[in-house]
């Protein structure tokens, strides 16, 4: 069993079109820097020098990672990882 990782559109033409991959339990970053290996260009979209960007959300299980430990939030086999990038806009 692997931990499920949930790919917004944007970014899923760097997973081969895939809305969904499987990576290692470990850490949110270990998980990210894992991933960027095997789908090249992910990693640098959603983190920066080891940390989460900053319009970025991630979930594990529903839960924010930024009200747990942030990219040390420990995930493992079986959790479900949703990727959310932030957007902007509104009525002015």
């Amino acid at each position: 069993m692997a931990v499920k990782v949930k790919i917004p559109v944007p970014l899923q033409r760097l997973t081969q079109g895939k809305d969904e991959v499987e990576g290692e339990a470990g850490t949110i970053i270990s998980l990210i820097n894992n991933l960027d290996q095997r789908y090249p260009g992910l990693g640098e979209r959603i983190s920066e020098g080891g940390k989460l960007r900053r319009f970025v959300n991630i979930y594990v299980n529903e839960e924010d990672v930024r009200f747990l430990k942030n990219e040390e939030t420990v995930v493992k086999d079986g959790d479900e990882v949703s990727i959310v990038p932030a957007i902007a806009g509104g009525i002015r």
